[in-house]
């Protein structure tokens, strides 16, 4: 796993609001750790208002009601309602109530509004000295800890390499932090603190229990991730991409958006991980359309007018966004080098079987040609050709795609509904027959 994790940028009328964050405590261990458990703002007139949309949008984008014939529109994702917002307003109110209470002694560390440093006795103490026995991950950013605090949160505590402390993981840490420290939403992995001392660079995250979304599309973890499930994922993650780039002050384009960065919980809900290479996007009032920056990201996701120009938009999230979709109804990975050289970049060749009429053959294996899943299958892969659309003008918004899968996800249910009862009534007649 590599790395995990003032003024408006836009008109008013977009009512962006960055949620408070309430500095969580320093770390304390518990007495025990399991670690076999693996399972699966200045104030201004419009405060009130600000208030209230931010109150919103800490509790946006909720799991959605089974109903599937509740509309896109009305769900509390893209639209306030009154509960959320004052529930949401007194939960800020309320620091104590949020994660574990702040020791007096280190309640003021750390000048950074919302970010918690902690000190080296502290991480110490959680991994029980960076203990093997704790390790649960290593990537290139470093090593990966499990650990407990004492109200029984469990944290991954991640470490950075520091045998050669490269230039380019000092810039990714001071990107993650910075970032996870001004979001908060369901589907992005929740920010403990940080740690910088010496050589030390260390990051503290929500531990989310049940792998990546790339492990459960290799069955790693032994069971099939049906379609309804992908596409459940796949809303979770537009859902908070929608987020970091519409509904934050300063909008975020995150750069690095692939299924071996999402995480998912025991529900399998997806968190979106890895900040290292995210980015403050365009301020569009001022007459920016783009940002020159240097190409980051992953082969087989990375947008290749970005590559190609070194101008970066939202729309390069949305570009890797669609190689995601396909990664979903395919199961196969972005760049596949063992197969022939015609199917070896997998976006590209599921497109080509698309338009041509053969959509149906690029669906994973693993899954039933249904009646429902060829029909989401079909959909998701029209979304796609959208996405990767070679000029960032044409592709859509996130939201927009966020408002096509809910609708796809309609579908997909009312069908296998449908054809559920179909098959009921079916073998009802059948033992009827036979009696």
């Amino acid at each position: 796993m590599s790395s995990p994790y003032s003024h408006r940028r836009r008109s008013s009328s977009d009512y962006r609001s960055t949620p408070g964050r309430v500095p969580h405590s320093p770390l304390y261990p518990s007495s025990e750790l399991s670690t076999s458990t693996t399972s699966s703002g200045r104030q201004n007139p419009l405060a009130g208002a600000a208030r209230s949309f931010a109150g919103m949008f800490s509790a946006c984008f909720t799991p959605p009601e089974s109903n599937s014939s509740k509309s896109l529109e009305d769900s509390v994702e893209f639209k306030s309602s009154s509960s959320n917002t004052n529930r949401a307003g007194s939960q800020r109110g309320r620091g104590s109530n949020l994660g574990i209470g702040i020791s007096s002694q280190n309640s003021i560390r750390g000048k950074e509004p919302g970010i918690v440093k902690f000190t080296m006795e502290e991480i110490l103490q959680v991994t029980r000295n960076f203990s093997p026995s704790f390790k649960i991950g290593q990537g290139g950013f470093g090593a990966v800890y499990k650990a407990k605090l004492l109200d029984g949160s469990v944290v991954a505590v991640k470490r950075a390499k520091k045998i050669v402390y490269e230039k380019h993981l000092g810039v990714e840490f001071q990107s993650e932090i910075q970032t996870l420290s001004r979001v908060e939403h369901l589907n992005l992995v929740k920010f403990y603190g940080y740690l910088e001392q010496g050589d030390e660079r260390i990051i503290i995250v929500e531990y989310v229990p049940n792998g990546t979304l790339r492990e459960h599309l290799d069955c790693i973890h032994g069971n099939i991730l049906h379609l309804a499930a992908r596409l459940d994922i796949a809303i979770d993650v537009s859902h908070a991409i929608t987020y970091l780039h519409m509904y934050i002050d300063h909008p975020i384009i995150h750069r690095d958006i692939k299924s071996s960065n999402i995480l998912l919980t025991e529900n399998l809900r997806a968190k979106v991980a890895d900040f290292g290479f995210a980015r403050q996007a365009a301020d569009s009032d001022s007459g920016m359309t783009h940002i020159s920056t240097q190409v980051k990201g992953t082969a087989g996701y990375l947008d290749p007018e970005y590559l190609k120009t070194y101008q970066l938009t939202e729309k390069s999230d949305v570009y890797s966004f669609g190689v995601l979709l396909v990664e979903l109804v395919t199961g196969r990975r972005p760049i596949e080098p063992k197969f022939e050289l015609r199917e070896r970049i997998t976006a590209k060749w599921a497109m080509k079987k698309f338009i041509e009429g053969g959509a149906i053959s690029v669906l994973d294996p693993r899954l039933d040609h249904s009646d429902a899943n060829n029909l989401a299958l079909e959909k998701v892969l029209e979304l796609a050709l959208q996405c990767l659309a070679p000029r960032r003008q044409s592709r859509p918004n996130m939201k927009r795609c966020a408002e096509i899968l809910w609708a796809i996800r309609k579908d997909y249910r009312e069908l296998s509904a449908s054809n559920f009862r179909s098959y009921s009534t079916s073998s009802q007649r059948s033992s009827s027959l036979k009696e």
